[in-house]
């Protein structure tokens, strides 16, 4: 009766689910929590509150901004230790680049409880590193990165982020299973299983280090027919003299020595002969090679494990300044993240309206400054004709006087 409750509860508890970081950078405050580096030798950047130059509501779409170009960014939260044994692990935070980011970093890291917050930088050793990357046409990436055993990994599969200037939803989804799912906008892009798709154990399987092609094993499909001859008019030159040449009335043999007329391609030529190919009564196909159990290869059934979880942060670098990050979620509740996310589509709809009439209004104010400096310019062409005529009606006045 004992254990059918302590499972009653420990399904209770994983149906309720538990929320370990939530950020959603609602005032100023957000900086008595979040930690700016102070690494030496980087060049760092400052984060600004908020919801930038377009919104579909100011206050809920109010996160932190990038602000200076060509700058590092180190800044992290530490929150309540955990790990995600035997539970779900969900990251989940937004991303607007409305500068139209040209390069740089829009991810995030986890760390564990050792992390200095005051000296994170590149090489602080993290758990997970989650979120989109830009740079050029080239790079335009989702990374998913996992820690094992002291190394870092990245996943085996291109997954392309959003390039746009609007907000959106990045998920990632750890399962107990060693299953994972990626999501944008809460639409899955990418699944799979963790020791498919990463590199973190030794293959299962390798190439019998004694095993050798025999000798006699022929892997040709054809071979040349032995009773094929060569024509005897096969062989003709590739290139010939020109017979439509003829030598110019100009030539001297002296001066410019015995004329030979141009050589162009000959219609005649057949290349290098090859006889004809014939089945190969012989061939076994093409030798593959066995293969047998890696002594190497351990199963893990832990690959998803984190064993603490205490600090999140944004440790990037940016070419343009400008990226808003917003709506920060660390769970272990799958459902609460997706709805969580869920206002997303009319979050892009909003900002979508009001960037439109922005542009239109910009683009207006452009043509009126246009035509202003058109009509200037008609302007000070009218004032030097007229100054022109005066000029010269002065002249004749002059003259007229002399006279």
């Amino acid at each position: 009766m004992h254990g059918i409750l302590v499972a009653f509860l420990a399904i209770a508890g994983y149906v309720s689910g538990e929320v370990f970081l939530k950020e959603n950078f609602d005032s100023a405050s957000w900086e008595d929590t979040w930690i700016y580096s102070k690494h030496p030798g980087k060049e760092l950047g400052k984060f600004v509150l908020s919801s930038g130059s377009f919104f579909n509501d100011e206050k809920a779409d109010q996160g932190i901004q990038t602000s200076q170009d060509a700058r590092f960014y180190a800044v992290s939260k530490k929150f309540d230790g955990f790990s995600n044994e035997d539970k779900p692990l969900v990251i989940q935070f937004s991303v607007k680049h409305e500068q139209n980011i040209d390069c740089g970093g829009g991810y995030v890291k986890l760390f564990d409880c050792s992390l200095d917050q005051t000296d994170m930088h590149g090489e602080s050793p993290y758990e997970i590193m989650f979120g989109p990357d830009i740079c050029g046409p080239g790079t335009k990436k989702v990374h998913v990165i996992f820690s094992y055993k002291g190394k870092n990994h990245l996943i085996n599969k291109d997954i392309r982020c959003k390039d746009d200037v609007y907000t959106h939803f990045y998920t990632l989804i750890v399962k107990p299973d060693n299953t994972y799912e990626v999501l944008i906008d809460n639409e899955k892009v990418e699944s799979g299983n963790l020791e498919d798709d990463w590199d973190f154990l030794a293959p299962k399987k390798i190439k019998d280090p004694n095993a050798k092609k025999p000798e006699d094993w022929d892997d040709k499909a054809t071979i040349p027919d032995p009773d094929d001859t060569k024509p005897e008019d096969w062989d003709k030159p590739e290139h010939i003299p020109d017979p439509d040449a003829t030598k110019p009335e100009d030539w001297d043999d002296e001066m410019d020595g015995e004329w030979e007329p141009p050589m162009v391609d000959n219609p005649e030529f057949k290349g290098e002969w090859q006889p004809k190919q014939l089945d190969n009564p012989n061939y076994k196909g093409a030798w593959e090679h066995p293969e047998i159990d890696n002594p190497e290869y351990t199963p893990d059934d832990k690959l998803y494990l984190r064993k603490e979880v205490c600090t999140l942060g944004f440790d990037l670098w940016q070419v343009k300044s400008g990226t808003i990050f917003d709506n920060v979620l660390i769970t272990d509740d799958v459902e609460l993240a997706s709805k969580a996310a869920a206002g997303v589509k009319a979050t892009q709809a909003g900002e979508k309206k009001v960037k439109e009439a922005q542009d239109e209004e910009q683009r207006k104010k452009d043509e009126e400054e246009a035509k202003k400096s058109s009509d200037k310019d008609d302007e000070d062409d009218d004032d030097e004709e007229d100054d022109k005529d005066d000029s010269k009606s002065e002249t004749e006045q002059s003259e007229h006087d002399e006279l």
